[in-house]
C-alpha cells in the first residue's frame, strides 16, 4: 500500500477533523514562491493532532516535513513525495508565560507576532526578531538572529517532540545554541512544539520605536520587494558572505529567474518564474567563484529540501 493511501485511511478514522490537502503546491507555502506539489499537506489545529499525526506518518513511511512560514526553504520543482505539516495555519498561539518576564509561543507563531505581543506586555528583548519573517519553530532550530540579537539570548525553554523520548522540555542551555545551529540541527527528526521566552521589563513606546528602527534598516538594505529565502549563505568565519560575493563582482548574476540581488549580494532572489533548478545552479556558481577568487567556501543557509 502506498504511504499516502495508508495515511488517508488512518486520518479518516482517527483524525477526521484534520484538514489534509492533496498535491498542494509548495510555491504557496515558501517565501521563495518556488516548489512543486507535496503529495500530502496537513494543517493540524491542536498539539495532540500534531503528535498523533507525526507518529503515524513515520510509521507509514511518509517522511514528514514540518514547516512554518517556509521562509528558509527551497523545494524541488518536481514536488515532494512526502507529508508536509504546516504549523503556521493554526498552531500559532502566543500568550503570557508563568512569570511576569515570560512569553510563550507555539511553533507556528511568527516572530513578528511574538515580538508585537512582548511589546504590548512591556517586555523587551525581542526587538531584533520583529523583522525576521520566520516562525518560532524554525527560528529556534537555526538560532535565528539579527542586529546583535539571537534566539539563544531570549529562550528559557523549548518543548520538543522527540522520536524515541516523546515530549520533552529542554532549557535554553540544553538547546546547545551556536551560530545557526542548535540541538535540533543535530537531531533533525525532533519537532518544536512551543517555546518560552525570557525577557525583561521595558517601556512599550521605546520597544516599538526600536522595532520600527530595525524594520526600516531592513527595508533600506534588503531586497524585500522580491521573493527570497533571506540570507542565502551562512556567515563564514572572519568574513561576511554578502561582502565576499559583492567583491567577486557577482551582484546581478542571473540564472533563469534567479538573481544575486543588486541591492544586497547576500540574497538570491526570485525575479519572476525562478525554479529550484535556477536557484541551485546560481548557488553553485556563487560558491565556485567565491572559492576560486578568495579561497572561502560558502555554506548555504537556505535549507534545500528533497
Amino acid at each position: 500500500m502506498d504511504w499516502w493511501t495508508d495515511l488517508d485511511k488512518w486520518t479518516a478514522e482517527y483524525l477526521p477533523d484534520l484538514r489534509v490537502a492533496c498535491d498542494e503546491p509548495m510555491s504557496r507555502h515558501t517565501s521563495f514562491r518556488i516548489g512543486g506539489p507535496a503529495r500530502r499537506m496537513a494543517f493540524p489545529e491542536r498539539g495532540e493532532q500534531l503528535v498523533l499525526l507525526l507518529d503515524h506518518a513515520v510509521a507509514c513511511g511518509a517522511r514528514p516535513l514540518v514547516i512554518g512560514n517556509g521562509t528558509n526553504l527551497l523545494c524541488p520543482d518536481a514536488g515532494l513525495d512526502r507529508l508536509v505539516v504546516d504549523t503556521s495555519a493554526a498552531l500559532n498561539r502566543v500568550e503570557a508565560g508563568e512569570t511576569a518576564d515570560e512569553a510563550t509561543a507555539e511553533a507556528g507563531a511568527s516572530l513578528a507576532r511574538v515580538a508585537d505581543f512582548a511589546c504590548r506586555q512591556g517586555l523587551a528583548g525581542l526587538e531584533f526578531a520583529h523583522g525576521i519573517p520566520g516562525t518560532v519553530g524554525g527560528a529556534v532550530c537555526m538560532n535565528a538572529g539579527a542586529y546583535g540579537g539571537e534566539m539563544a539570548q531570549v529562550i528559557r525553554s523549548v518543548t520538543l517532540l522527540l522520536p524515541e523520548a516523546g515530549i520533552r522540555t529542554l532549557s535554553g542551555s540544553e538547546m546547545a545554541f551556536g551560530y545557526r545551529r542548535s540541538f535540533l540541527t543535530d537531531h533533525p527528526d525532533a519537532v518544536v512544539l512551543r517555546a518560552v521566552f525570557r525577557l525583561s521589563p521595558g517601556d512599550p513606546a521605546a520597544i516599538r520605536d526600536r522595532m520600527r528602527e530595525l524594520l526600516e534598516k531592513r527595508r533600506t538594505s534588503q531586497p524585500l520587494e522580491f521573493p527570497s529565502a533571506g540570507s542565502t549563505f551562512k556567515r563564514p568565519e572572519g568574513y561576511f558572505a554578502g561582502t565576499l560575493i559583492d567583491q567577486c563582482g557577482l551582484k546581478g548574476l542571473t540564472v533563469g529567474g534567479a538573481q544575486v540581488s543588486e541591492k544586497h549580494a547576500g540574497f538570491v532572489i526570485n525575479r519572476g518564474g525562478a525554479t529550484c533548478a535556477d536557484v541551485t545552479a546560481l548557488i553553485r556558481q556563487i560558491q565556485d567563484r567565491v572559492l576560486d577568487m578568495t579561497g572561502v567556501r560558502l555554506e548555504p543557509e537556505v535549507k534545500i529540501i528533497d
